[in-house]
């Protein structure tokens, strides 16, 4: 069944019309009206629904009832990115919400490779929100991942935060053995971008009070370093 994020109130028994972009979906796939769809807008839960009008202008669904469904992990997990090419960004943002992470942080590091002005910035927060959201009606969370604005990384570090672990290739530590001694909580995690962070950027994260730790032996790739511990995580601290 179609899933849509409609980011507006939503009332059993109420006709309402449909985001732009939920519309043109519609179109696309060449819904009739009585097709039946469910609804979301981050609020909890969602909204089985049927399609009560579809044209070239728009579109309408009608909200039937309420489902208090709910797939977030138990502990909220931050992703706070280096800034890698913009495509493996993409990539790494839709796969991480599908993994469950509650917000994404995008950082500016030394060697991040894309550099932003203010008003390219602005615009590729407004993609990866778009990515955001793809992500969620396709893996069926309700929630929709929380995405920061772009920050240094020394900036983001003098914020308040939950306990921020760096993913470093220099760590003594393996991220698995430290879960498996842990109980669950709500982490940042920090992953560099290509060519990783520098050494005064590592260090300038455990003096905040960040811990080090391993992904193992062997070095990852910035896109596939978020996503194995997300997922490592997962097998040590459980889904519900």
């Amino acid at each position: 069944m179609p899933r849509f994020y409609c980011p507006q109130p939503l009332v059993q028994g109420a006709t309402i019309a449909l985001p732009a972009a939920v519309a043109h979906h519609a179109r696309v796939v060449r819904l009739q009206p009585g097709a039946p769809l469910t609804l979301f807008n981050g609020e909890g839960g969602e909204w089985s629904a049927q399609l009560a009008s579809l044209d070239k202008h728009g579109a309408s669904a009608v909200l039937l009832a309420h489902a208090a469904r709910e797939s977030e992990l138990p502990y909220a997990i931050t992703l706070a990115q280096a800034l890698p090419e913009a495509a493996k960004m993409d990539w790494i943002i839709e796969k991480a919400v599908e993994l469950g992470v509650a917000a994404v942080q995008p950082l500016a590091a030394q060697r991040s490779v894309v550099k932003l002005s203010a008003e390219r910035a602005e615009k590729r927060h407004a993609h990866w929100h778009g990515v955001i959201v793809a992500a969620s009606e396709q893996s069926g969370r309700n929630r929709v991942t929380t995405l920061a604005p772009l920050a240094r990384l020394h900036d983001w570090l003098g914020a308040p935060r939950a306990q921020t672990v760096l993913l470093s290739p220099r760590a003594t530590q393996s991220l698995s053995q430290w879960a498996a001694a842990t109980a669950s909580c709500a982490l940042a995690l920090v992953v560099g971008p290509e060519g990783g962070l520098t050494l005064e950027e590592e260090q300038a994260v455990v003096v905040a009070g960040g811990l080090a730790l391993s992904m193992g032996p062997r070095i990852l790739r910035t896109e596939t370093c978020a996503l194995a511990a997300l997922a490592m995580l997962a097998a040590h601290w459980g889904e519900v």
